[in-house]
């Protein structure tokens, strides 16, 4: 029992504190993230989807698993979400990967070793961006990412979403109840279509291990694109969680095991080829 109980402390003991950190993206603003401090210097960054933030339920029950595994975890909000500064956009895929690479160079400088990016939706697609540009994380975890790009866009932006844009230079998506939620412009609209993922997915190196997990029955992006990425990402794993969703309702400790269990397959080895440049 003596043995069960010293366990039980030691995983108690593994935060050490939470810690809220602001850091600069490129532009100027503040990003507003949570560090979850254990005696551990290995970081796992986890990413916030589409209108998320870094409290969505998701993040919050992975960093739980994570630091319980004495590994430290920071979930953050992007420009314009959540605590950060900065406008909503609705493309910004390009920004995401900038933001993120601001929080990888931060926490370099503070001396961690950054084990893994994990992203979930459109944070899924940040984090195989990122991993696509500057090849210095050895592990990535895209859990429910989009590769048709193309797709979703009529379901929030409405039929017609084109010829609307190209006549009014933006298109204002409203709720049920006729509040603006947010306005798409043109360029944002563009950035979203130009985000090439075919090429971002085959720009990522060997030596960067890819997991890619998708609920069948995700009622958001098809557990089809989750395949496409396995099929042109060298180093990848895929994980179709069965009668899961898009946001793992009931399927939340499955998905925890399923990223312990890829962060744990392969020693934390950060060698100096991979640490961020500074």
């Amino acid at each position: 029992m003596g043995h069960v109980h010293s366990d039980q402390k030691a995983k108690k003991l593994a935060i050490i504190c939470e810690q809220r950190v602001i850091i600069p993206n490129g532009h100027g603003e503040k990003l507003v993230g949570l560090l979850h401090r254990t005696s551990s210097k290995n970081l796992v960054i986890l990413c916030h989807g589409f209108q998320a933030t870094k409290d969505d339920s998701i993040l919050v029950d992975l960093a739980d698993a994570i630091t319980k595994e004495g590994i430290s975890a920071f979930r953050f909000d992007f420009s314009g979400n959540g605590e950060s500064d900065g406008e909503f956009q609705y493309g910004s895929y390009r920004k995401e990967a900038a933001d993120l690479r601001s929080v990888v160079l931060h926490f370099s400088e503070q001396k961690y070793d950054i084990i893994a990016l994990i992203g979930h939706s459109k944070g899924g697609n940040a984090v195989l961006l990122y991993a696509s540009k500057y090849h210095d994380v050895p592990a990535i975890v895209n859990i429910s990412g989009r590769f048709a790009l193309e797709r979703g866009m009529e379901g929030r932006l409405g039929k017609n979403f084109m010829r609307r844009i190209n006549e009014d230079g933006y298109i204002d998506v409203k709720n049920k109840k006729g509040e603006l939620q947010y306005r798409v412009s043109k360029a944002s609209l563009d950035d979203r279509l130009s985000t090439d993922t075919l090429f971002s997915s085959r720009a990522i190196s060997e030596g960067c291990r890819v997991l890619t997990i998708h609920g069948a029955k995700d009622e958001i992006v098809p557990a089809e694109d989750a395949r496409q990425f396995a099929a042109n990402i060298r180093n990848h794993e895929l994980r179709i969680v069965a009668d899961a969703n898009h946001r793992y309702t009931g399927h939340r400790e499955e998905l925890a095991s399923l990223v312990l269990g890829f962060l744990s397959s392969h020693p934390y080895q950060i060698t100096s080829r991979l640490r961020p440049r500074l």
